[in-house]
């Protein structure tokens, strides 16, 4: 599968949100694309430690996640890659696309001198569980949230 990854323009950004919203978990916490999500791709463009991807085949985009690098104090002052709003287009799910995405984002976390790796999933995506364990992964900690809005 020949996919190509890139930095996503603002021309992306209307089916990037689809490709995130497209299940009911996602959806509700995203919503309809709007101006919004043209703030936040605002703000991640003008960070250097932030890079919304989108992966193409044959032109077509079916594939995104957003990389952010955390320069931290915690492990003798290791950088991290976080990965997060990792999505693939359902008709592609399963095919190898996703490991391929993950290796690429792990591949630039390395260039940018990250020692480790990290991302958070919903604990009802038992799927997704399964892919991250199958790629190294592992449930090493337990995640909090809470809504500041």
């Amino acid at each position: 599968m020949p996919v190509t990854f890139r930095t996503a323009g603002l021309g992306d950004l209307p089916h990037v949100v689809a490709m995130i919203a497209d299940d009911a978990i996602a959806a509700a916490r995203t919503g309809s694309y709007g101006e919004e999500h043209r703030a936040a791709f605002a703000a991640i463009e003008a960070d250097p430690n932030n890079e919304l991807i989108v992966a193409e085949l044959d032109g077509e985009l079916v594939g995104t996640m957003q990389l952010t690098y955390i320069p931290g104090i915690a492990r003798r002052g290791a950088w991290r890659l976080q990965i997060e709003a990792v999505r693939i287009t359902s008709a592609l799910r399963g095919q190898g696309l996703g490991r391929k995405m993950i290796e690429w984002a792990l591949d630039r976390g390395r260039e940018r001198g990250c020692l480790m790796a990290q991302l958070t999933t919903d604990k009802s995506r038992r799927d997704a569980h399964r892919f991250y364990e199958s790629l190294g992964f592992t449930a090493s900690h337990e995640g909090y949230k809470l809504d500041l809005a």
